[in-house]
C-alpha cells in the first residue's frame, strides 16, 4: 500500500485531544451534577440517560475522523496492469566510468557532469525505450531496454569506476555490448549514445562500429574533459588523498580525445558533440532525436496504484451522519437485556 499524501496523518493527534475532551466534559458535567443535588436523585429524574451512549457517540466520531483523515492521506492499494503502445526509438547510453572519468577538468568532474548530461537528456525524451552500460577496461550491462526513467537515473546515480574490474578504456567493448541491447527483427530505430573523455586504451573501435552500423545502429560520441587534460584526484571520503600515478611513478595526466570519438559516430552516420557545454550537448541531441525516424511498440506492463480515498470519505461521512442521529438516551429493545447492567 501507498500513502499518497502523508503529511495528513499528522491530523491523528486530533483524536486524543478530542479523548481529552470528552473525559473532561464528563467529568465537568459529573462535577455539576454533585453541586446540584445526589447522583442517585438526579439518575431516577432522567431514567431513559444512558450512561454508555456517550461513550459509543465518541467512538463513532473517533472513527469518522480516522476515516476522513485516511480519505486526506489517500491510500493506494492494489494494481491495474496493463500494456500501453508509445513510439519512439531505442537508446542505449554507453557512459565511461574509467579512472580518468575523475579527472576535474570539466567541473564537477567529467564522471559527475556525464551523469547530469544523461538525467538531462533523459527528461527531454517522450516514449523512448532505454537502457544503460557501464565501461572502462570492459564492458559492463547496468540496465536493460526500460521504459521506467525513474529506475534509470537510480541506476545512473550509482555509477562509478569501482563497478568495473579492469580498469582502462575500451570503446570497442562498449559498442560490442550496446548492439546486444537492441533487437535485430525489430524495425525501431536503434541510437547509442556514447559518453566518454576518448583515451581508447583498445584496438578495435573503428571495427566495431563498422559492424554497429551494419545491425542499424546510430552512434552519437560525446567527449567530456579538455584538450589540456589534468589529473586524476583519489578520494577517500571526499577527501584528495593522492593522485593517478604510472608505472613509472609519475601523476598520470589525461587529456579529452576527440579524434577517436568523431571517427567512431562518422562510421554509423552520427555525430559528435564536445559534452563540456550541457546546453549546446541538449540541443544537439534534440535535433538528432527529431531527425530519427519514430517506430511504434508496445511498452512493458505497467503497474498503476489506485487511489481508494473515496472509500475512506464515504465511511467517514457516513458515521458523523450517525453520530448526529444517536441520541444520549437508551434504546429501548436494549434496555430490555439490560447488557450494560443499568437497570435497577
Amino acid at each position: 500500500m501507498e500513502l499518497d499524501e502523508q503529511k495528513y496523518l499528522y491530523f491523528l493527534f486530533i483524536l486524543p485531544v478530542v479523548a481529552v475532551l470528552f473525559l473532561f466534559n464528563l467529568y465537568w458535567k459529573r462535577k455539576k451534577q454533585r453541586e446540584f443535588g445526589d447522583l442517585e436523585v438526579i439518575k431516577r429524574l432522567s431514567p431513559e440517560r444512558s450512561i454508555f451512549k456517550p461513550f459509543l457517540k465518541l467512538g463513532v466520531l473517533l472513527l469518522a475522523l480516522i476515516a476522513l483523515i485516511f480519505g486526506l492521506v489517500n491510500p493506494k492499494i492494489g494494481t491495474k496492469v496493463e500494456t500501453v503502445k508509445r513510439e519512439g526509438i531505442d537508446i542505449v547510453f554507453a557512459m565511461d566510468v574509467s579512472k580518468s572519468m575523475l579527472c576535474e577538468d570539466v567541473a564537477p568532474s567529467r564522471l559527475e557532469k556525464s551523469k547530469q548530461i544523461v538525467s538531462q537528456i533523459i527528461n527531454q525524451l517522450g516514449s523512448d525505450r532505454i537502457g544503460i552500460v557501464a565501461y572502462a577496461g570492459s564492458a559492463f550491462p547496468v540496465l536493460p531496454i526500460t521504459t521506467d526513467y525513474s529506475v534509470a537515473k537510480m541506476f545512473l546515480q550509482s555509477m562509478g569506476p569501482g563497478m568495473v574490474s579492469s580498469q582502462g578504456t575500451s570503446l570497442d567493448e562498449a559498442i560490442k555490448l550496446s548492439g546486444t541491447y537492441f533487437d535485430d527483427k525489430s524495425k525501431t530505430s536503434k541510437l547509442m549514445i556514447m559518453i566518454s573523455d576518448g583515451e581508447d586504451h583498445s584496438e578495435g573501435a573503428e571495427a566495431a562500429a563498422e559492424e554497429a552500423k551494419k545491425l542499424g545502429m546510430k552512434i552519437v560520441t560525446i567527449g567530456l574533459g579538455t584538450e589540456k587534460g589534468g589529473t586524476i584526484p583519489l578520494k577517500k571520503n571526499g577527501i584528495i588523498e593522492s593522485y593517478q600515478r604510472d608505472n613509472n611513478g609519475e601523476i598520470v595526466i589525461t587529456k579529452l580525445n576527440p579524434n577517436s570519438l568523431a571517427t567512431i559516430a562518422k562510421i554509423t552516420g552520427g555525430g559528435y558533440v564536445n559534452g563540456n557545454n550541457t546546453k549546446e550537448v541538449l540541443e544537439y541531441i534534440k535535433a538528432t532525436l527529431d531527425k530519427i525516424q519514430k517506430t511504434e511498440f508496445e511498452a512493458t506492463q505497467m503497474a498503476d496504484f489506485q487511489s481508494q480515498f473515496q472509500w475512506f470519505l464515504g465511511i467517514g461521512f457516513v458515521l458523523l451522519f450517525l453520530d448526529v442521529f444517536f441520541l444520549e438516551r437508551k434504546t429501548s429493545w436494549v434496555n430490555k437485556l439490560n447488557l450494560f447492567n443499568e437497570n435497577k
